[in-house]
């Protein structure tokens, strides 16, 4: 953040995606063919995580705020077709739990006590924020907006919920109290703009923003940049030039312990 530059830390002829930072700033966790696996930050692979029967995670991961657990959206072997589940863990590995009872359910966010989780969730065929303890349990719906509503994160303090919206008919960033009222919209502007990460001081968010509008849609493969929005002031401003990326660029929480750094991937085509 001090620079304006990025750095490569990790290359490789094939797909991963959505790096998170491990709270104690030593390394970052990706997602690939179901398997999540440590990277360090010079670039070594340090091996798959151990998450036991887990073995289909998608790109929505992500440490507790105290760093102890890991949750971890992933589809399960035995329902034919496409589905999500949330489940935790052990941050360093082990016998995971299922947390949502429904599907499909997408991991987005934790509370900074680590008492409940916030996610994506597809009911009723519409897509909406919903809210879980840890343990279990019923899950309590967050927003009944027509259109997407996705990427919900709490603030640090705990004081907000950032997420980002189809409500205004074009994908923009809100925020809401925790409990889903007093909805605030962040961001105006005729781009799509998806998953606002809040950095550790509270002050600022990264966020993805597609060149084009991509309606509802956050797919792979389209023109993007990295901006940085200011909680206080609702501007923005440029991270990175456009590049080639979009989803499993940054879809889930990847600021360094500090707030000096974050990780985000990009992709490029091979010629054959």
């Amino acid at each position: 953040m001090k620079s304006g530059n990025s750095h490569p830390v990790f290359s490789e002829e094939r797909h991963f995606e959505a790096p998170n930072w491990s709270r104690d700033g030593k390394y970052l966790l990706i997602n690939s063919d179901g398997k999540l696996e440590k990277i360090g930050l010079n670039g070594e692979n340090l091996g798959v995580l151990n998450t036991g029967t887990v073995q289909q995670a998608n790109n929505d991961h992500g440490f507790s705020f105290d760093g102890e657990t890991l949750f971890i959206s992933s589809s399960k072997p035995e329902i034919e077709g496409w589905s999500s589940f949330i489940f935790k863990v052990d941050a360093n590995g082990g016998v995971p739990k299922q947390i949502t009872p429904n599907s499909p359910s997408y991991w987005h966010g934790v509370s900074p006590d680590g008492k409940n989780i916030v996610y994506c969730a597809e009911r009723n065929n519409n897509f909406d924020i919903y809210k879980i303890d840890v343990q279990g349990g019923e899950e309590e719906r967050l927003t009944d907006a027509a259109g997407l509503d996705d990427g919900p994160e709490y603030s640090p303090d705990g004081k907000y919920i950032y997420f980002n919206s189809y409500r205004s008919g074009v994908m923009q960033i809100w925020r809401m109290e925790p409990d889903g009222s007093n909805p605030e919209q962040m961001t105006f502007d005729q781009h799509s703009n998806w998953f606002a990460h809040i950095s550790p001081n509270n002050k600022v968010a990264t966020i993805i923003t597609y060149l084009e509008d991509q309606k509802q849609a956050h797919p792979f493969g389209k023109q993007v940049k990295l901006r940085l929005l200011d909680l206080n002031t609702k501007e923005v401003s440029d991270l990175t030039s456009p590049f080639f990326g979009g989803q499993g660029t940054i879809n889930v929480p990847s600021w360094n312990p500090d707030g000096t750094k974050f990780a985000y991937v990009k992709y490029e085509l091979k010629d054959l």
